[in-house]
């Protein structure tokens, strides 16, 4: 769903600016490839571009291919660029591959789900001069960067309590996720509340101390077994509380295409400050003559922020909103660091692409493995609390950052 709703649209579009060459996608099988081929909007916001699909649109649509991106990968020139929009659990793999054949990586988030996996990817990278910039686009939502310089600024005062809260559409519960969103792989906390838990990091600079979550498990029409609800709780270093509400059961005619926000309420001297993002409702709504898309209402709350499709002075339509922004800045940022060093030698080459990635890693807007990485620490917790039906887990930093439980139980052996 990300590749048709936003990447690629996203991709085509800077292809048509000359940011983007060839594209290549790569799937399992050609079922979904065929369908984005077929993708009525995006040939009229498109037209004449298209992609190479692997496998080909000629093999069955039974046969899978699971080893086939590594070819793929394989057979392109170094130092291009590879979108992996992957189940959480394939991340992993598919970054090591991409970055053993020298490419760069946009990867959608969480980038993966331990801590250490996250450091050995970042210093791979940094060796080679490779840059991986993590999809989390609520950094670029207007409201979250105005939020960001006003925290910073003390406008608000110090974050203390708040409550976040995601839950996307009943309808999921009949896509591709009733084959991998399983109890054993990951939960709603992990896949769509660490968009929050970011958000929170990046406003405010605080680091997650703690976290529990509890989830509620169902099953989906394939009989998979699932958690289709979770709520967490994070701790933050200054004490302050956040609690974190996801499921997969927003109802299909609900108004919304989901239900998003996050509320956080400051302490200031003799005040108190509070930052409010209604982020399913931006004060448009639609009322249609039938349901459209996705939505099973004919009456809709529209976010024009996130991601459209809208008329402008060349062919088609082109993309706007923040996850384009998001999508845009990281492409472009690969794009620059070869621009820049495209007629340097070697060693001055590598020194440079290094000094690019750091730059970008203090800036501290998109998010790369260096900057973000309390969000893997979260993860890694969250998955051993959610499976242990609730028991906090301590995250721990200094030289070796990593999760514990917060009791630890201990024998004293009998003399």
């Amino acid at each position: 769903m990300i590749t048709n709703d936003l990447l690629l649209p996203s991709i085509y579009h800077l292809q048509r600016r000359g940011i983007v060459g060839n594209i290549n996608i790569c799937s399992l099988n050609n079922t979904s490839l065929k369908a984005l081929k077929k993708n009525k909007e995006l040939q009229e916001a498109f037209p004449g571009q298209d992609f190479t699909p692997y496998p080909s649109l000629s093999e069955s649509a039974n046969r899978n291919f699971p080893q086939l991106y590594k070819e793929v990968i394989a057979k392109i020139s170094p130092r291009q660029a590879v979108v992996v929009a992957l189940p959480d659990q394939l991340h992993y793999e598919v970054v090591m591959e991409a970055l053993g054949h020298n490419q760069h990586v946009l990867c959608v988030k969480p980038l993966v789900l331990k801590y250490e996996e996250a450091r050995e990817i970042e210093k791979i990278a940094f060796e080679k001069g490779l840059f991986v910039g993590i999809e989390y686009h609520k950094r670029f939502d207007h409201r979250s960067l105005i939020a960001k310089r006003s925290y910073e600024r003390g406008d608000f005062g110090e974050f203390i309590m708040g409550e976040a809260k995601m839950i996307e559409p009943y309808f999921y519960r009949f896509s591709n996720f009733q084959r991998w969103f399983t109890v054993d792989k990951t939960d709603p906390f992990v896949y769509v509340g660490c968009h929050y838990v970011d958000l929170v990091y990046f406003i405010t600079g605080l680091k997650p101390v703690e976290v529990s979550v509890s989830g509620i498990k169902g099953k989906f029409p394939n009989g998979n077994q699932g958690y289709l609800w979770a709520n967490g709780r994070v701790k933050y270093e200054n004490g302050a509380l956040l609690s974190v509400i996801n499921g997969l059961g927003y109802p299909d005619a609900g108004a919304g295409s989901n239900e998003q926000c996050l509320t956080m309420f400051c302490e200031g001297r003799g005040k108190t400050g509070m930052l409010k993002h209604n982020d399913q409702f931006r004060g448009v709504s639609h009322c249609y003559l039938k349901g459209l898309g996705y939505a099973g209402s004919q009456f809709n709350y529209v976010n024009p922020d996130f991601y459209r499709l809208v008329p402008w002075q060349g062919e088609g339509y082109k993309p706007v909103g923040y996850g384009f922004d998001s999508v845009a800045t990281i492409i472009n940022t690969i794009y620059g660091i070869e621009n820049k060093v495209a007629s340097f030698s070697e060693n001055k080459s590598l020194k440079k692409r290094c000094q690019i990635i750091k730059d970008v890693d203090k800036k501290g807007i998109i998010a790369t493995p260096a900057n973000s990485y309390i969000n893997e620490l979260v993860i890694e917790a969250a998955r051993r609390s959610i499976l242990s039906e609730g028991d906090a887990v301590k995250i721990i930093y200094g030289d070796r950052p990593h999760i514990e439980p917060r009791y630890r139980l201990t024998l004293k052996k009998s003399l």
